[in-house]
């Protein structure tokens, strides 16, 4: 497959710059048997059944975004990608130039950081306060909004680029279909005999990058870390009894399940995953997929045309783009059924 099979026009003023003004007020496109209808969010809870199962990705994104100077005196610009310790991370940098093993940087005027190396395309850095890091970066660190959203993160944004459900801290992106959510729509679906079951999957910067090769299989996938704890697994073998069907919420969801899967058999505990679904993908687990709408020539746009079929997904963006749907993070959402085989 060629990447531009992937790709579209998006006029610039599709592209969500703040969340609605109500959490959940968003339209959903939901994609099916050949068919696309115009729904609002609110209308999941008419598309979900009793004995589904909602699966949800609780991660929870962390102030990644630190500025500050090295000690030889350059500025620099700090993007902390994942969290490996109570003292030392993995990030990218921005700076005139690289900063050698065994530098130091100051960064916030309030925390010293040694570069102890690099590990692929990051840095590997080590904080050198006594409080764990993840500390540090809630106290001094900026939240990392998108690269297509224009303003700086403000109070609003730290409250509505975060799940209601997150828990565990580690992304350094918002697992967007999750923003759709309030308590009250999850206590209807609770309600209404849905099961709601969580993943985590830590979201990195890579999930921004488009594909630049010119044949999809060229591509090198960028790696997360997740978990699955059992009592997730336990609920979906619970929905499968009862004839119900495994929703993911977000594509991170699906990649969590799916990498668990890999073996054939689903399996809880914690693993990386750089699990690269294109079309022809077999789907092991997930029945339904609630998602966003995401970049051209984007891994996420790959997966979500594996998931519903490429023509089905092909004409519900052009639908989306001549209806003006919102798109990416702050956007609307898509409700997309699995194609059959």
């Amino acid at each position: 497959m060629r990447t531009d099979e992937f790709d579209f026009d998006l006029p610039e003023a599709l592209i969500a710059q703040h969340p609605p003004a109500i959490r959940g007020a968003s339209r959903m496109l939901h994609v099916h048997d050949g068919k696309l209808d115009d729904l609002r969010f609110s209308d999941l809870l008419g598309q979900l059944r009793e004995h589904d199962v909602l699966v949800m990705n609780d991660t929870r994104v962390i102030k990644a975004r630190l500025f500050g100077q090295k000690h030889s005196g350059g500025q620099i610009e700090v993007m902390v990608e994942r969290v490996l310790d109570d003292h030392e991370v993995l990030a990218q940098i921005r700076a005139s130039k690289s900063p050698k093993p065994g530098s130091l940087m100051r960064l916030a005027d309030a925390l010293d950081v040694e570069m102890l190396g690099r590990a692929g395309e990051f840095f590997h850095l080590r904080f050198l306060a006594d409080e764990p890091v993840l500390d540090l970066l809630e106290r001094y660190g900026r939240l990392p909004l998108p690269p297509y959203i224009t303003h700086a993160a403000d109070g609003d944004d730290e409250q509505r680029y975060q799940t209601v459900f997150a828990r565990e801290a580690g992304a350094v992106a918002a697992p967007t279909a999750g923003l759709h959510f309030d308590q009250a729509m999850l206590k209807a679906l609770r309600d209404k005999g849905v099961q709601l079951a969580y993943v985590t999957l830590h979201v990195g910067a890579g999930t921004f990058q488009p594909v630049r090769v010119e044949f999809v299989h060229e591509h090198k996938m960028h790696s997360e870390r997740y978990e699955i704890p059992q009592v997730t697994l336990d609920l979906i073998a619970q929905a499968r009894a009862r004839q119900g069907r495994v929703v993911a919420v977000g594509t991170t969801s699906l990649r969590a399940l799916e990498s668990a899967a890999a073996s054939g058999e689903l399996r809880s505990g914690t693993g990386d995953t750089d699990i690269f679904i294109t079309p022809g993908y077999s789907f092991r687990v997930v029945d339904v997929l609630l998602t966003n709408f995401h970049l051209p020539k984007s891994t996420l746009l790959m997966l979500v045309s594996a998931f519903g079929g490429q023509k089905a997904l092909r004409d519900a963006y052009q639908h989306a783009v001549q209806n003006e749907y919102r798109f990416f993070s702050y956007g609307d959402a898509m409700l997309i059924e699995r194609e059959k085989a």
